[in-house]
């Protein structure tokens, strides 16, 4: 028989998590031929969120908990969740049930009828965002195609059903600042996209704002493109040129003896020595992003209390 383990990142989630649970529990009751585990990542929870979830291993034995010693983050969260899980197949949804749980069957049906090694699930709209927020959203995907060369689907998240073979070669890669969508993209793998409507939550509030929401693809970024870096280095290849184009009239001006203002001389040096800099400190920045995404050895995250295992 099968087994499917849900992954379920969780931060300040009491008001939400038993609902979550009851809902999620009827909808994998529908699946047959397989048992599922539920595997909930506390990051650091300050609420009721690790008592809940104790008193979940005690009422279901399927049910298994993790709980950080502080807030790490949801990548961590869900790298600590698929390195934990025990399942043939692995599920990784939110608690605020903006995943709907309902379509966990058919990811499974897919999955096993289908030859995919990954179903996932993306927003056919974004009804409840703002327009701004909106706008953000498609153009962060586009720039992330063009930057990252990753076809990242607009509108997906993490909300996805795998196999244990691409469960097993994301956690292959043990970059610390980890950036999952990219992850999945870049360790490539066949799979099938489920639209569903963008609902809002079902109980709490958001921890995403705009600025979280901001780091987050900045984060996403620079894990995966060092073309940050190379733009800096053409800018300032750009102003050297500039500055010694500049540089040249003011030579002829003096050889010909016409006056030469003393602020543009200055614009001269500004432009010389800023290009300079630019381009040098994109040379050093090459290598010196490469040997520090790969040389840092801190851990992921740190667990404090599990239960259920």
């Amino acid at each position: 028989m099968d087994k499917i383990s849900i992954i379920v990142p969780c931060y300040n989630e009491e008001s939400v998590l038993p609902m979550f649970y009851s809902e999620t529990a009827k909808a994998v009751a529908g699946i047959p031929d397989a048992e599922c585990e539920f595997l909930f990542i506390d990051d650091g929870s300050t609420d009721h969120t690790p008592d809940i979830l104790q008193s979940l291993t005690f009422r279901d034995k399927r049910c298994r908990y993790l709980t950080f010693s502080r807030n790490f983050g949801k990548e961590a969260a869900m790298y600590a969740g698929l390195q934990n899980a025990a399942g043939d197949y692995c599920v990784i949804m939110d608690a605020d049930l903006q995943h709907p749980p309902a379509l966990l069957p058919e990811m499974y049906r897919v999955l096993k009828s289908e030859g995919y090694d990954c179903c996932a699930g993306f927003r056919a709209d974004r009804t409840g965002e703002g327009r701004m927020r909106n706008f953000l959203s498609h153009s962060f995907y586009k720039l992330c195609d063009r930057l990252c060369n990753l076809k990242m689907r607009d509108g997906a998240g993490d909300f996805r059903m795998m196999k244990r073979a691409m469960v097993d070669s994301i956690l292959a890669c043990r970059e610390y600042n980890r950036y999952m969508k990219g992850l999945f993209s870049f360790v490539g793998f066949d799979t099938k996209w489920i639209p569903f409507h963008n609902v809002e939550r079902a109980a709490g509030q958001t921890k995403w704002s705009f600025g979280s929401l901001f780091r987050y693809a900045i984060d996403g970024i620079f894990s995966f493109s060092t073309a940050p870096v190379t733009l800096a280095g053409i800018v300032g290849g750009l102003l050297l040129v500039i500055s010694l184009l500049c540089g040249a009239g003011l030579l002829g001006q003096l050889l010909l003896h016409r006056h030469v203002s003393g602020f543009a001389a200055v614009i001269f040096l500004i432009l010389l020595l800023g290009g300079i800099q630019l381009l040098f400190i994109s040379v050093i920045g090459q290598y010196v992003s490469k040997d520090y995404m790969e040389n840092k050895n801190r851990p992921i995250y740190i667990v404090k209390k599990t239960g259920g295992f």
